[in-house]
């Protein structure tokens, strides 16, 4: 516990220290049909997912977040602590580090609760990405979660990234080994999170575009598929 909480006192003195010498802040909003994250539905209801974030010198730092907009249904309340890494190259792309820790509102335990072994209200998951450059658009991610999961559970996933006249196109395929507690749903290696988004900006006025997307997304293991459309805000 006493680790946990030296990392949420090292997450705060990043996110002040950035906020001091910001060069960039950021803040916006999803609004989605319903919240899918790696093949998996949370709540099967529409859901707001605010952002805010502040940038300084390829460090970042925020907190995003999902909500149900019904209040009757079993939609999942969720804000996320990031803090994040990129390293920027001229011709090999991006390398992103980056760590996350993910509560929970209404799963019954308080935010003060950094217990372990399963039992407590966060759960602590360091990530590695890559993004490629423009003659490569390809991106790499592998995530274990560090604290909180005795399985160390672990997410992978490649994307490619390209253009149709005015629409964004992104194509995406995600995994995992599998572990006993079965996480991701499986407790051997299995694909669980496969699909294609496609983005687009909505002209509203000269000076205005709404940007909007849409998302199939299908889990192979659980034989199950997904239609989302989104707008950022």
């Amino acid at each position: 516990m006493k680790k946990a909480r030296l990392f949420s006192v090292f997450l705060l003195a990043m996110f002040v220290s950035v906020y001091v010498n910001a060069q960039e802040f950021n803040l916006g909003a999803d609004l989605v049909s319903r919240y899918v994250w790696r093949g998996f539905d949370f709540g099967n209801t529409a859901s707001i997912q605010p952002g805010v974030s502040f940038g300084y010198s390829g460090l970042e730092a925020g907190f995003w977040g999902s909500y149900p907009l019904t209040t009757t249904s079993n939609g999942s309340e969720e804000i996320d602590t990031y803090i994040s890494y990129t390293l920027s190259t001229e011709n090999s792309g991006e390398f992103t580090l980056s760590a996350t820790d993910y509560y929970y509102p209404n799963s019954g335990l308080k935010i003060g609760n950094f217990k372990d072994k399963g039992n407590g209200a966060h759960t602590i998951e360091a990530a590695l990405g890559y993004a490629g450059p423009e003659n490569l658009p390809i991106s790499l991610l592998v995530a274990a979660n560090v604290y909180n999961d005795d399985e160390n559970n672990i997410y992978f996933q490649a994307g490619y990234s390209t253009a149709l006249q005015d629409v964004g196109v992104d194509v995406f395929i995600g995994g995992t080994p599998g572990s006993d507690n079965a996480l991701y749903g499986t407790t051997e290696f299995n694909l669980i999170n496969v699909g294609l988004t496609l983005s687009k900006e909505i002209k509203i006025t000269d000076s205005f575009s709404l940007p909007v997307f849409g998302s199939y997304i299908l889990n192979p293991n659980s034989e199950v598929s997904y239609l989302v459309f989104g707008v950022s805000l």
